[in-house]
């Protein structure tokens, strides 16, 4: 029995500026009338750039094989994938279920970044777009799984297959969620059984819905919202859990962060654990992640993660 991660996996690319961003490079056509080329090109030297392998699928994943969990991911991806697999093979993470879509790219994010951690973000979803070409496995046995984000119409597809074959899932939307409409956001909600959001996702989430925490808890097993350092706030049977969380020893990277809560979360969910250690889990997790550049350049092991755990919580984590 293992877990399935549906998402998507990319490359992220970021170019980091010793200056400020003067302004946006969308605005710069705008204020020239005279529209001349000088002036319609923003110039930047990038004197540090990273590339780096991501997308939400392969992160969770990621964070799962540092917790000593199998899990499979379910993907699409270009035909650039090659040094990413290179990579996932490293790590001994199965790309099975990884399906490639001939003549596109691996979905990609360009970030362009200045000194004032202010950031220009591009994305481009390549073979993300297709991802409702891959389907939920049949022949092998899982007893739990992720929607993340994807490919639009793959997330439908993959919600439906999964309730079709009784597999319990958790909906962890992310930045999707801003893209959705409301009607399909109710619908994730109806047939999820667990769903996280972080602050800003879940602000949204009452926006449009006009639906209270209770209320959204009540459509489902659990409502969980990831506080990032702040902690976690879990809705559960009308009960509401206000969880502590772990402010990172240096705060390197953000990105990625959610993934590893998210992992954390599944971590608890497929060992049975209480969701006031489930919480703690993935809090400590994404503090772990927080501390390092890029989203799968973090290792510990299962032993590790649990001495941390015994020391910042002061409790065993038995599983």
């Amino acid at each position: 029995m293992s877990i399935l991660v549906c998402g998507s996996l990319a490359f992220d690319t970021t170019m980091l500026l010793t200056e400020k961003v003067q302004r946006p490079v969308h605005n710069a056509v705008s204020q020239n009338p005279k529209n001349t080329p000088e002036d319609t090109e923003t110039y930047y030297l990038v004197p540090d750039l990273r590339r780096e392998y991501g997308g939400c699928a392969g992160n969770i994943v990621y964070n799962l094989k540092q917790l000593e969990k199998s899990a499979e991911m379910m993907s699409t991806v270009g035909t650039d994938f090659s040094t990413y697999q290179t990579w996932l093979d490293k790590c001994a993470i199965s790309t099975q279920y990884v399906k490639r879509i001939a003549h596109t790219y691996t979905a990609q994010t360009y970030i362009t970044q200045d000194m004032d951690d202010h950031k220009i973000i591009a994305f481009h979803p390549g073979a993300m777009n297709f991802s409702h070409y891959n389907q939920v496995p049949t022949e092998a046995r899982f007893n739990l799984a992720v929607i993340a984000p994807d490919g639009e119409e793959g997330m439908r597809t993959h919600a439906r297959q999964l309730v079709q074959l009784g597999i319990p899932f958790l909906f962890y939307p992310g930045q999707s969620l801003y893209e959705m409409l409301n009607e399909d956001i109710m619908t994730f909600i109806e047939q999820a059984d667990w769903a996280v959001f972080n602050q800003d996702e879940y602000q949204f989430l009452t926006q449009i819905t006009g639906l209270q925490p209770v209320q959204i808890s009540r459509r489902m097993q659990g409502l969980i919202i990831n506080k990032g350092e702040q902690g976690s706030i879990i809705y559960v049977d009308d009960q509401e859990y206000s969880l502590p969380g772990v402010y990172p020893r240096t705060m390197s990277d953000r990105s990625g962060c959610d993934d590893a809560y998210c992992a954390g979360l599944l971590y608890g969910l497929y060992n049975d654990i209480d969701w006031e250690t489930s919480g703690r889990i993935a809090s400590l997790m994404w503090s772990i992640k927080a501390e390092h550049h890029g989203t799968q350049q973090h290792s510990l092991n299962l032993e590790r993660f649990k001495q941390f755990f015994q020391q910042v919580y002061g409790y065993a984590l038995i599983s």
